[in-house]
């Protein structure tokens, strides 16, 4: 199939119906599959051969809608996880573990921070967190012999801070290692990490992909390009034989553009099992299917709300890329030219008990854990996503006490800013 417009993939892409078949993609809520013989089953175990045998493994309705991820994002290979949070502890795990260290921007989502700064540093693995606009000689630094990767998010949730791909591909590269991107807030429809030099991109498909706070996932998507082979004592897991697999090389069986994947799926989804279910899949799949026309009112809608705040004379500050004048203007308009996404941070003259009552007083922004979805939402992170860490570290990630994350749904942009007015006025 000739490449076709991310509009048209977000439709199309991942199944293919042959005569016959459903247009739709079918959701195969089955554990197992059966074969004629031993020796059919045996060749699927030992990778000798494709096919299905195990859910865990691998499910068809799962594959599809991977295939269709990884075709937005330019990728050639994908995975589907029972959580974005499953993907980047896949995404990383599969090549750094006990002994190893990995590179971090400090402006990520918290549950990520804790990931990498408390719960993987119990399994051996250290991080450094680093400004993600730190200067290039503290980027530098940063960097120890053990690094086996660099992490950061596209748009950091909920700083907003945007992550300079291109700088920090460069700096992984320079030492031989692969940059993984969280591309959550942008999606593929607003930037494609791959392009500017990343890696291996992940989702927490649970947000805008899905965008109907229907259905929790995630996904890693491998771009294929990375050379695992030129440095095969950092990376062994992938240039050396597996003996759980009867000492299968991986880049050797699959390539540069399947061996990252098929590594994750064959031992980490087996042994660990963080698997995503057939009909949260099809349900993603749904979401995907409009993602190129909700992303454009996501990000219009953030826009409009960051400019009226912007005016407000109860607003202490406001966060937005698309925002002129933000920090963040510049590399957003390189990064992100058609929009950045729906979610807006912002503070009200007053701190913490402010934000708390604009909250309570909005109708249509609804207090909720979620994000990016279709309806608006609204949170106060220090007091909940990011309640575990202490205030140097909410610091460090951008994240003050009076920091009200806004996620801008699809309603008119004019109810939304009428709920913000009669809210600030209560403050």
């Amino acid at each position: 199939m000739a490449t076709h417009s991310v509009d048209t993939v977000c439709v199309q892409g991942g199944w293919r119906p042959g005569d016959g078949d459903p247009r739709q993609v079918p959701i195969y809520q089955n554990t197992t599959w059966k074969y004629d013989t031993s020796e059919h089953m045996g060749k699927l175990f030992d990778l000798e051969e494709s096919g299905y045998f195990y859910t865990r493994l691998a499910n068809p309705t799962n594959d599809a809608v991977a295939a269709k991820i990884a075709e937005l994002e330019g990728g050639t290979a994908a995975m589907l996880t029972s959580s974005g949070q499953a993907a980047n502890f896949f995404a990383v795990f599969n090549i750094a573990g006990a002994g190893d260290h990995v590179v971090a921007s400090s402006a990520i989502y918290g549950g990520t921070y804790n990931l990498l700064a408390h719960t993987m540093k119990r399994m051996g693995l250290e991080c450094t967190f680093v400004d993600p606009h730190c200067s290039d000689e503290e980027l530098e630094a940063a960097f120890r012999p053990n690094t086996k990767c660099v992490f950061g998010e596209t748009i950091a949730n909920p700083a907003l801070a945007v992550l300079d791909i291109e700088r920090f591909a460069a700096a992984a590269h320079a030492h031989g290692v692969p940059l993984i991107v969280d591309n959550t807030f942008p999606t593929p429809v607003l930037c494609r990490p791959l392009e500017w030099g990343a890696d291996i991109v992940t989702h927490s498909t649970t947000k805008y992909m899905d965008g109907h706070a229907a259905s929790v996932g995630g996904a890693i998507v491998d771009g294929g390009k990375f050379d695992w082979t030129a440095y095969p004592e950092k990376f062994p897991g992938l240039c050396l034989p597996d003996e759980s697999y009867h000492g299968v090389v991986y880049t050797e069986r699959f390539g540069l553009e399947g061996a990252f994947i098929t590594k994750a799926t064959a031992q980490l989804m087996r042994d660990l099992g963080s698997i995503q279910s057939p009909q949260n899949a099809f349900l993603i799949n749904l979401g995907l299917e409009s993602l190129h026309l909700r992303m454009a009112r996501h990000a219009e809608n953030g826009r409009k709300v960051a400019e009226y705040l912007a005016a407000h004379p109860r607003v202490a500050w406001v966060r937005h890329p698309s925002l002129e004048g933000d920090a963040e203007f510049e590399l957003a308009a390189k990064y992100l030219p058609q929009g950045s996404c729906g979610v807006v941070s912002f503070g009200v003259a007053g701190g913490r008990a402010a934000a708390e009552t604009l909250m309570k007083n909005l109708k249509l922004g609804q207090i909720a854990t979620h994000v990016a979805d279709a309806r608006t939402c609204v949170l106060h992170p220090a007091n909940a996503t990011h309640r575990q860490m202490n205030d140097a570290e909410l610091a460090a990630a951008g994240i003050g006490a009076d920091l009200i994350r806004l996620s801008c749904g699809i309603e008119a942009a004019d109810d939304l800013i009428a709920d913000l007015e009669q809210a600030l006025a209560q403050v």
